[in-house]
This record gives structure tokens, C-alpha cells and sequence, in this order.
């Protein structure tokens, strides 16, 4: 079994610790208002890059 040799102070295992936080996701807040995450679809309007790719919820409502 691995055994370390020598005590690992506080400054190399926060050093070591430093990047395992949990980051923020992205956010892109479309023209209505609307809020996706970055090259994804937009499930509200079902718009991707400026396309209509998917019936959008109000369109399927109003019918």
C-alpha cells in the first residue's frame, strides 16, 4: 500500500484542490428574453442557430 512520505501542507493541497470546483454554466439570453445554454436549443422557441428545427410550445398550444 502507498504510504506518503513527507506531510502535505496546506499550501500544495489547496493548490492541488484549486480546480475542483464546480463552475457556473454558461448562459445566452435570446431576444425574447428566453434563457439557453450555449450550442443548444432553445426548448421555449425551438429556434437553434436562427433555424426552426422543432414546433415551438405556443405553436402547439394555440392549435
Amino acid at each position: 500500500m502507498a504510504v506518503p512520505k513527507k506531510r502535505t501542507s496546506k499550501a500544495k493541497r489547496n493548490m492541488r484542490r484549486s480546480h475542483d470546483s464546480i463552475k457556473a454554466p454558461n448562459i445566452v439570453v435570446e431576444a425574447d428574453g428566453s434563457i439557453r445554454r450555449p450550442h443548444r436549443l432553445n426548448l421555449e422557441t425551438g429556434v437553434y442557430r436562427g433555424r426552426q428545427v422543432l414546433a415551438s410550445n405556443e405553436a402547439t398550444d394555440a392549435e
